[in-house]
C-alpha cells in the first residue's frame, strides 16, 4: 500500500479510503458524512477492501478507524429498506459480522477514533478495536436487539462484562463518552478540538503516542488466539439465527417507524 487508495460506491461517492499516515500507521476513513457514515452494503465492502489493502503492506503495524463529518457511524443504513428483502438484509448483516470479526482478529493493532453518534453496528466496530478513543460529546448506543438482531454482543461483553452488555443491548442505552470510559468501553475522551482538520490527519498524533509493535504479525495473531476464545463461528451462527427468523424486514421497518414517531417525525 502506498499513498492513499479510494474504494468507490457508485459513480458519485467514495464511501471509504485508506490513508498512509506514517511508516507504521494507516488510517481507514469512513467517508459518507451525508449519511452519517451509516453502513450501506457499499461502505461495508469498501471497509473490507480497505482492511485487505492495509494488511497487504507488511510495514503497517497500526490501523486507525476514523470518519469524516459529524458522526463516526450511525449504524445500519436503512435508506433503501423498501427495496430490500429478508434475504438481502441477512446477507448484508453477514458481511458486517465478517468485517467485525476481521477487525477483532486483525494481525495489526487497531484503534477507533470516534466522534458524534456511534450507533448499532458502528458501535460494534468501535468495540472491536484494541484502542478506543472518543471525542468530547460523543455518544454510543446498541439498538440492534430492537429488531431482534444479535450482532457484536459477545465482543461488547468482552469489553464491559456480560451483565452490563446485556443491559445496554436490551435497553438500547445511550452512553456519553465519560460513561463509556468508566465502563471500559472506551479508553479515553480526547480533549476538545483534538479531531480538528481532515479525518486523514487525525491519526497523525496517534503515531507519536503509541510505540511501535515489537512483534511480527504471526506472533500478533498467536497472541490474539491465546487471549481470545475461538468463537467466530458462534458469533456468525448467533447472528444468522436471529436474522433468519421470518419477518426481518418487517421488524426493522417497525423499529424505524417507532424511532421516527419518538422523534416527532410522523
Amino acid at each position: 500500500m502506498s499513498g492513499s487508495a479510494t474504494m468507490a460506491c457508485g459513480a458519485a461517492t467514495s464511501p471509504a479510503r485508506v490513508e498512509r499516515v506514517s511508516d507504521s500507521v494507516a488510517a481507514l476513513v469512513l467517508d459518507c458524512p451525508e449519511r452519517g457514515n451509516a453502513l450501506s452494503a457499499e461502505l461495508v465492502e469498501a471497509l473490507l477492501a480497505g482492511l485487505e489493502n492495509v494488511l497487504s503492506d507488511p510495514g503497517v503495524d497500526t490501523l486507525a478507524f476514523c470518519a469524516s463529518g459529524r458522526h463516526f457511524c450511525t449504524g445500519f443504513d436503512l435508506s433503501g429498506l423498501d427495496a430490500e428483502t429478508d434475504a438481502s438484509l441477512l446477507a448484508r448483516f453477514v458481511r458486517i459480522e465478517t468485517l467485525l470479526d476481521a477487525i477483532w482478529r486483525a494481525p495489526v493493532r487497531t484503534v477507533a477514533i470516534a466522534q458524534g453518534r456511534i450507533i448499532g453496528a458502528g458501535a460494534d466496530l468501535f468495540a472491536a478495536c484494541d484502542f478506543r478513543w472518543l471525542a468530547s460529546g460523543a455518544s454510543l448506543r446498541f439498538p440492534g436487539a430492537g429488531f431482534g438482531l444479535v450482532l457484536g454482543t459477545r465482543r461488547l461483553a468482552a469489553r464491559v462484562g456480560q451483565a452490563r452488555a446485556l443491559r445496554w443491548v436490551s435497553e438500547a442505552t445511550v452512553l456519553d463518552a465519560e460513561e463509556a470510559v468508566a465502563a471500559g468501553l472506551a479508553d479515553e475522551v480526547l480533549a476538545p478540538g483534538s479531531l480538528a482538520g481532515a479525518p486523514g490527519e487525525q491519526p497523525a498524533a496517534l503515531a507519536a503516542r503509541l510505540p511501535r509493535i515489537g512483534v511480527d504479525r504471526g506472533t500478533m495473531s498467536a497472541l490474539r488466539g491465546a487471549m481470545r476464545d475461538h468463537a467466530a463461528d458462534r458469533d456468525l451462527a448467533a447472528l444468522v439465527r436471529s436474522a433468519a427468523r421470518p419477518g426481518l424486514k418487517a421488524r426493522i421497518a417497525a423499529y424505524r417507524a417507532a424511532q421516527l414517531e419518538a422523534r416527532g417525525g410522523g
